[in-house]
């Protein structure tokens, strides 16, 4: 069991890494000059807190990272 949850963690780190880069695609062609750290804080821009495409992607992530932290409890 401990393999696949490497294998597990692995691909979710992957998955992570890839949706933010999305988020912050999204973010950014909206705001040009965002930085990763700026979109931890939507609720400061408002053009990024009233998009339905940056909030759906931006739950997606969240999603992820609760997968993540769920899988780390369990070790």
């Amino acid at each position: 069991m401990s393999d696949d949850n490497s294998s597990i963690k692995k691909l979710l780190e992957e998955m992570i890494k890839l949706q933010e880069e999305k988020v912050l695609k999204i973010a950014r062609d909206l705001i040009p000059h965002l930085t990763s750290e700026d979109i931890r804080n939507p609720q400061d821009f408002p053009v990024l807190y009233n998009n339905i495409n940056f909030n759906f992607e931006d739950g997606i992530l969240t999603g992820y990272l609760s997968i993540k932290t769920a899988l780390n409890q369990l070790n």
